[in-house]
């Protein structure tokens, strides 16, 4: 009895901050944005209309659902931490080896979990798994900033899962985890939020050409059937899923010289 007693109080520690760390960056991202449009001379808008009360309490609340599933996994591993049995670490490096190891475990993360995510995700179109699975992320067509963790149950058990699971067998430093995590977080609410953040210039650079921000994933909710990945669009390229024709940014981009 004692143990699961223990098991639900970490539970609803780790589910707490979870919840708080989606609806702050969430609703500070939002009204940004839409409320007063603080944001909008620095960035594009995406999204053709001002997303109505009905729609963010939908998200809200579908998101705010899901964490109770992604607080489970994460539970299990920090109970499995406090008994030597994950590669999780707080100690700082002893050596440079260690030192330059905290950024490339970063690496490992956003590399492994992009290529999860993107594998998960295009599975989740086909139409034997799409009704069961990502319908309900689909509903939003023109997204926002609280659509960022809105999943069905079936979805949030298939994303949950991995980042918890890899820290397992792959040495993560705890600030490392944290910093991945808020990082993840930011980077969902504002690929979601009906804004692009990043100038034009950048994101046709040689850096930006890669990277999925909002001007890309927008165009899966409003294509559909392209742009699956999570931070980098090497999977999408690769496989012939990367489309940006419709982009509203081209649309205006400067005629070239000549």
């Amino acid at each position: 009895m004692v143990p699961a007693i223990g098991f639900i109080e970490t539970y609803l520690w780790l589910l707490i901050p979870m919840l708080l760390r989606y609806v702050l960056v969430a609703s500070a991202v939002h009204g940004l944005f839409w409320g007063g449009q603080k944001l909008a001379p620095f960035a594009f808008r995406l999204a053709r209309n001002k997303p109505q009360a009905e729609h963010l309490w939908r998200e809200g609340r579908t998101a705010l659902a899901a964490s109770l599933i992604y607080a489970l996994p994460a539970t299990v591993l920090i109970h499995a931490y406090k008994e030597g049995g994950t590669a999780l670490y707080l100690h700082a490096p002893q050596t440079l080896a260690g030192w330059l190891w905290l950024p490339g475990s970063l690496a490992v993360l956003l590399l492994t979990h992009d290529a999860y995510f993107y594998w998960t995700h295009r599975a989740m179109h086909h139409p034997r798994l799409y009704r069961a699975t990502h319908q309900t992320h689909h509903i939003s067509k023109q997204p926002t900033a609280f659509a960022s963790f809105a999943f069905h149950p079936w979805e949030a058990i298939i994303a949950a899962w991995f980042v918890p699971a890899l820290a397992f067998v792959v040495p993560i430093h705890f600030g490392v985890l944290l910093a991945y995590l808020t990082l993840a977080t930011i980077w969902a609410v504002t690929n979601h939020a009906g804004w692009e953040i990043f100038p034009r210039s950048f994101l046709d650079g040689p850096v930006g050409r890669w990277l999925i921000t909002a001007r890309h994933h927008n165009l899966h909710h409003t294509k559909f059937q392209r742009n699956y990945g999570l931070y980098f669009r090497f999977w999408d390229k690769a496989m012939g899923t990367d489309d940006m024709s419709g982009d509203p940014m081209a649309a205006v981009r400067p005629a070239s010289p000549g």
